[in-house]
C-alpha cells in the first residue's frame, strides 16, 4: 500500500485554516516577541562559580541556573562584562565571564533582582 493511501486510511488531519470566531483559534500564541524576563523563582538558586579546568590554566566565573530567553541572557551578559571591565560570553543557558569575578557578580545579580545568588567552586 502507497503512502498516501496510508494517510488517507488514518482519517484526515483537522486544520483550521480561518475562523469567524474572535476568541478563535491563534496559531502564533506560544510564540515570544521580544527578550523575555528572568522566570526564576526564589526556590531556584542562581551559582556563581569558578572554574580553570580544561581552559589551559585561565580561570573563568561561571553563573548557571538563570531561566531566561536566549536574548535576555545575552543582554545580563554584556552588563556583567562591562562592569566587570572583563570578556565572556552566553552559552547553553550560562553565562562564562573571563576571571574570577565571584563577588562582584553576586552584587551585580543582588542589584539587579535577583535573591538566591549562592557562591560555589575553588
Amino acid at each position: 500500500m502507497s503512502k498516501k493511501k496510508k494517510l488517507q486510511k488514518s482519517g484526515p488531519e483537522k486544520i483550521l485554516s480561518y475562523t469567524t470566531d474572535p476568541s478563535g483559534y491563534n496559531p502564533f500564541k506560544d510564540l515570544a516577541v521580544g527578550p523575555q524576563k528572568s522566570t526564576n523563582s526564589k526556590d531556584e538558586p542562581i551559582r556563581v562559580k569558578y572554574e580553570k579546568k580544561g581552559r589551559g590554566g585561565k580561570t573563568v566565573s561561571i553563573i548557571s541556573g538563570i531561566k531566561s530567553h536566549p536574548d535576555g541572557l545575552a543582554e545580563l551578559a554584556t552588563l556583567i562584562k562591562n562592569k566587570c571591565g572583563t570578556g565572556g560570553s552566553a552559552k547553553d543557558g550560562d553565562i562564562i565571564i573571563q576571571g574570577d569575578h565571584r563577588d562582584k557578580i553576586m552584587d551585580i545579580l543582588k542589584s539587579k533582582g535577583y535573591s538566591n545568588v549562592k557562591k560555589s567552586g575553588g
